[in-house]
């Protein structure tokens, strides 16, 4: 989010001075992993819809003005049994804003993707337009973006401290000295909660897994032409399997992993090597879902999650200091929205309000105790 921010303010004219503590793309926080779904029919909430749209926009953009690829169109699929949440709440959103979609019976679903193991009350939803972007390629064509246009990257320079006298100065202070702007965007992902104390927010980091198998067999059955990207609600309140075909060659593996996780940790404390548990947690969702995916484990990579209770966006003013924008909590489905969430911090950097409707991630929804 901070290289999307830093690149719509550079590029529509703004001095730009950007942070990070380490050199970006890196595979310390959340802007990693090598493939991240895009999907529209958002069973989240349908007000997720028209920033999707917008994103797009802006990735096609970024494509074609840097010459690399950051999209890749596999088709999305939504699996769920007939009580399930997933299909239904993806069919309405995708029903409200005419997305091109097909509702499948699980003897469909069957017969055209051969690779999970559903009941016969299993439904599915099929969206034509989704696929998945690769984040370190997007991060990396941001910077540069914001850099051609004169933002000054200040890289493996940890922020230590900001002030804000709450009338257009600001100072941060880093491990190398102390500057000063009028406007201040904090984008701190899992370090959030530190940058962002004062604001008492119902932040949560956790620690999340994420796999590449090497199928068991059928290695075609798990290319892009054949394998769509997929969110699979097994039972109801079991956390969703997600997945991808193969995204580089067949020895990195096909990635999946389970969305969530209850391990608390802050970026310093994670245990980022893979651990025996981990495993078997993965191979026993892989069990009932994807069985033939679950061959020899070939990699594994941590990322963090900042989860919101509500798992929604937090994005807006500080409470006390409205010459600061923050954006958090992005709860393990945000990384798609990151143009057009730049776009939104430099409309309130810049004009105070913004084109987009935004009133669902307001940071004072968690005012006054509330968690929700």
């Amino acid at each position: 989010m901070g290289s999307a921010a830093a690149a719509w303010l550079a590029t529509n004219g703004h001095r730009v001075l950007a942070f990070d503590r380490y050199a970006p793309p890196h595979v310390l926080g959340s802007s990693h992993g090598r493939s991240r779904i895009y999907r529209q029919s958002y069973w989240e909430d349908p007000r997720y819809v028209p920033l999707l749209l917008r994103a797009r926009e802006l990735w096609e953009r970024l494509e074609r003005d840097s010459g690399r690829q950051l999209m890749h169109w596999t088709g999305g699929l939504m699996i769920s049994h007939r009580d399930g949440e997933l299909v239904p709440r993806s069919a309405g959103s995708a029903r409200q804003f005419g997305l091109p979609h097909e509702l499948l019976s699980a003897k469909e679903l069957q017969r055209r993707w051969p690779h999970f193991r559903v009941g016969s009350d299993a439904v599915a939803l099929f969206e034509r337009d989704a696929g998945y972007l690769v984040p370190e390629v997007c991060v990396e064509q941001m910077l540069i973006r914001a850099a051609r246009a004169g933002a000054q990257l200040h890289t493996d320079e940890p922020v230590l401290n900001w002030r804000s006298d709450g009338s257009g100065n600001v100072t941060v202070q880093t491990g190398r000295g102390t500057y000063a702007a009028e406007k201040l965007v904090i984008t701190a992902g899992p370090w959030a909660p530190q940058a962002l104390a004062s604001m008492n927010l119902p932040l949560r980091v956790t620690r999340q897994a994420v796999f590449w198998f090497e199928p068991k067999d059928k290695l075609d059955l798990f290319r892009e032409s054949s394998l769509p990207i997929y969110l699979f609600e097994a039972e109801s309140g079991q956390p969703v399997v997600y997945g991808f075909p193969f995204t580089g060659p067949d020895s990195e593996g096909v990635k999946v992993a389970v969305h969530g996780s209850e391990e608390l940790c802050t970026p310093e404390t994670v245990h980022r090597t893979v651990r025996a548990g981990d495993e078997q947690a993965i191979r026993n969702r892989l069990e009932t879902t994807v069985p033939s995916l679950a061959g020899r484990l070939l990699h594994m990579q941590i990322c963090l999650y900042t989860m919101t209770p509500d798992e929604h966006f937090i994005i807006g003013p500080h409470r006390d200091h409205p010459d600061v924008i923050v954006a958090a909590g992005f709860s393990g489905h945000g990384f798609k929205f990151a143009p057009v969430v730049g776009e939104i911090l430099g409309e309130l950097v810049t004009v105070g309000t913004s084109r987009h409707d935004i009133g669902l991630f307001s940071p004072g929804r968690f005012a006054a105790g509330r968690t929700a």
